[in-house]
């Protein structure tokens, strides 16, 4: 078993809903930055021992939360001692908007992967993109780099889309799949 970890900022819960569903199909531990940008005790030991680490954040004002930045600027200790070297990542996104710039959000979650010297699994999904398709399909969105997931402003926790948690879901499964095989 991998040890996989998802290090994610929520503002309003609904980029954490995401976690978990990742989470739950990673076997992944949650680890939250917190409303200062910070990680809890221990937080930079358990990203240091993972195997994996999946990105997570919401995606305001076209990038993510200022919290995740603040958080991707600290690992900056990491990346000098080349400490996530070779180690896989992810990253997942959800905004108000449907499009909302979230391939920003995944771009900025993929360059700051590459300047770790670590390595992308991508959704790994074909899109769900005929005729018959409906929002609650897995993957509707046709996300390519990471999975995103819209969820309207007025929307509570409890009403976010079934298919984008299960895009979120499938995302950790392919994940910790990636990850084993590596191991091998």
């Amino acid at each position: 078993m991998s040890n996989i970890v998802v290090v994610y900022h929520s503002g309003y819960g609904h980029t954490q809903r995401m976690a978990q569903s990742v989470a739950q199909g990673a076997g992944a531990q949650l680890l939250a930055i917190d409303a200062a940008g910070n990680l809890p005790e221990g937080g930079w030991e358990q990203l240091a021992a993972a195997d994996a680490i999946i990105f997570g954040a919401p995606t305001y004002m076209g990038a993510p939360s200022w919290q995740f930045k603040k958080f991707a600027d600290a690992s900056s200790k990491p990346w000098f001692a080349q400490t996530w070297k070779d180690k896989l990542f992810a990253g997942f996104t959800n905004s108000a908007g449907v499009q909302g710039d979230k391939q920003v959000t995944l771009d900025y979650f993929y360059h700051l992967a590459m300047q770790h010297s670590g390595i992308w699994v991508g959704l790994g999904m074909l899109p769900s993109n005929t005729k018959a398709a409906q929002r609650n399909d897995a993957n509707w969105m046709g996300a390519y780099s990471g999975a995103m997931a819209q969820t309207p402003s007025d929307a509570s926790v409890a009403e976010m889309l079934p298919g984008d948690l299960e895009t979120a879901r499938q995302f950790g499964e392919r994940v910790a799949r990636t990850a084993r095989r590596l191991a091998r």
